[in-house]
């Protein structure tokens, strides 16, 4: 792979010398830097950049030049580049311009000259977008590659597994691919094998497990320790944010996560409204940064197994793993989040995997390119969902139970929806059942008003309904409400769910009926279901764990 294109744009030629030293000093070695005095000429070594099929990472332009400004210029390029990152550099004063390109251009980043020193105020930001983009853009020399067919349910859950723990892949779909389809001839692999699974250096996996998956790969499926101050159950952003905040406070702490860390929210395309962020950030890229943090800190993460029971043993809380040894610890946090909750329409259960799916993550929508997408819900996972998949489909219809879209959605996503082109949005409308030949071709959609039904054609439908917590294993020691959601302090000693509570003194915050065991974020009942209130409960929990353990 040639090495990446940075492209420096600024028609003050000091100014421009600058930046595109600072650059060089820190990024030189890996990438190609490249200056342009006005836009005009920068988008000419852009046009020459995809002429010659060379990447193009990172264009940084200045916001103030003659005949064409930076936000002008910025916008070509992301026609062109899709995917190549844009950073403007900006006075004071326009910083409500720059605001404003995030939404308008896809804008990834403003920054406020002068950015002295470099070390403070320009490499942090420059590195994150570079990660980023290479992240999104990995050597094909050191990719896993997956060889199945596009209709087969076991290959998505693959795939998924794969992107959900940021392990690139390469994707060749034995009826579309030539190369595909060798492979699977050199295999000998029949339908029943698929999907295969080549890992370098490994054995070919046939129809693997994501456990199967993992193992292969080198990730950790097995606790190292006899005895823990913490376990998490659970990776999303509360089970994150607990083994932040433990590991970092000197808690040995292990997250348990049976599919990856990000949980539910790891999916989103993108989020918005999430402090500090004034780009919004994707959920896989929320989850990346927390496992770092969390790993750095000493946290240890044991992934693709599922928690089968919990118990007491003395001082000691048991987890019970399917398929390994039991981690024990002396105090556990909940943070095992919802799930969607499945459709009761004929012929949907058998379609999933074949253009019928639960959620979806972000790169899971190029596949639906030219193709007629259905979307149900209305809260705001599903609006995200909806505008990453409008990026490619033909045409993205959202059905929504309701009157409107503004009771359950907030209002920024509301307003883009409604903006887009290929977006529309049917209310009162429900599927009331699905079709095809081996994969989703048509669905039967029923107007909830006047009773009335139509069969439209399909090709793929994702659903984002309810929320169905992951509380199934927990024993009778650990109090639900009738929905399975966790109670937790003040509500388990008054109220209506008041029961189960036997110590002399009142729970902790977040502490569930099961003393020195808590829950965070979506699975607590009475939670707010929102990624930032989850990473804030999570937090929150161990400053309780630490409580219970000096009382212990």
């Amino acid at each position: 792979m040639a090495r990446p294109a940075i492209i420096t744009v600024d028609d003050d030629a000091p100014v421009s010398a600058a930046i595109a030293r600072d650059l060089r000093a820190r990024y030189g070695a890996e990438h190609r830097i490249l200056r342009a005095p006005s836009g005009a000429e920068a988008l000419d070594l852009v046009v020459r950049l995809l002429l010659r099929g060379q990447p193009l990472a990172l264009v940084a332009s200045d916001q103030r030049m003659p005949s064409m400004s930076g936000i002008e210029l910025l916008a070509r390029v992301r026609a062109d580049v899709p995917d190549a990152k844009l950073l403007l550099l900006t006075a004071y004063a326009d910083t409500d311009v720059a605001i404003s390109a995030i939404n308008d251009i896809g804008l990834d980043h403003y920054l406020l000259k002068p950015w002295d020193p470099p070390e403070d105020r320009l490499y942090p930001v420059v590195d994150d977008l570079l990660s980023d983009w290479h992240n999104a853009h990995p050597e094909q020399g050191h990719d896993v590659r997956v060889v199945g067919h596009r209709w087969s349910e076991g290959s998505q859950v693959v795939k998924t597994f794969l992107a959900n723990n940021h392990v690139p892949y390469v994707w060749l779909d034995v009826e579309l691919d030539a190369e595909g389809a060798r492979l699977r001839d050199l295999a000998g692999a029949g339908p029943e094998d698929l999907p295969l699974v080549l890992v370098p250096d490994g054995e070919t996996l046939r129809a693997p497990t994501a456990l199967t998956v993992a193992t292969a790969l080198g990730l950790r499926t097995r606790a190292e320790r006899d005895l823990y101050d913490l376990c998490i159950v659970g990776g999303g952003p509360a089970g994150l944010a607990a083994a932040v905040y433990a590991a970092s406070e000197g808690l040995s702490t292990v997250v348990v996560e049976h599919d990856a860390p990000g949980g539910q929210s790891g999916q989103s395309a993108a989020i918005e409204n999430y402090l500090g962020f004034p780009r919004g950030l994707s959920g896989a890229d929320l989850a990346q940064r927390a496992i770092a943090q969390a790993r750095r800190f000493g946290a240890e993460m044991v992934l693709a197994r599922d928690v089968v029971a919990l118990e007491a043993r003395g001082p000691a809380r048991a987890v019970r793993l399917d398929g390994a040894d039991d981690i024990e610890a002396r105090s556990v946090v909940l943070a095992t989040g919802v799930s969607y909750r499945r459709l009761d329409a004929p012929g949907i259960d058998a379609l999933v995997g074949r253009g019928v799916q639960y959620g979806s993550n972000a790169g899971q929508a190029a596949a639906c390119a030219g193709d007629e997408v259905y979307v149900v819900g209305a809260a705001n996972s599903a609006g995200q969902a909806v505008l990453n998949l409008a990026r490619y489909a033909e045409r993205v219809t959202l059905l929504v139970r309701g009157d409107s879209l503004e009771a359950s959605m907030s209002q920024y996503l509301v307003e883009r929806i409604r903006a887009h082109e290929g977006i529309r949005v049917l209310c009162r409308t429900e599927v009331a059942g699905a079709d095809g030949d081996g994969h989703l071709e048509r669905l039967t959609l029923t107007d909830r008003h006047t009773g009335g039904t139509a069969d439209v054609p399909a090709g793929w439908l994702f659903v984002y309904i309810g929320a169905t917590p992951r509380t199934d294993w927990l024993g009778a020691d650990v109090v639900r409400d009738d929905h399975g959601f966790v109670v937790t302090g003040h509500d388990l000693v008054t109220g209506p769910l008041a029961r189960g509570w036997s110590l002399a003194r009142p729970p902790f915050a977040l502490e569930t009926s099961l003393p020195g065991v808590f829950a965070a974020g979506d699975v607590r009942s009475d939670s707010m279901k929102r990624v930032a209130s989850a990473v804030g409960e999570g937090s929150m929990s161990v400053y309780f764990v630490h409580r219970y353990l000096a009382t212990t």
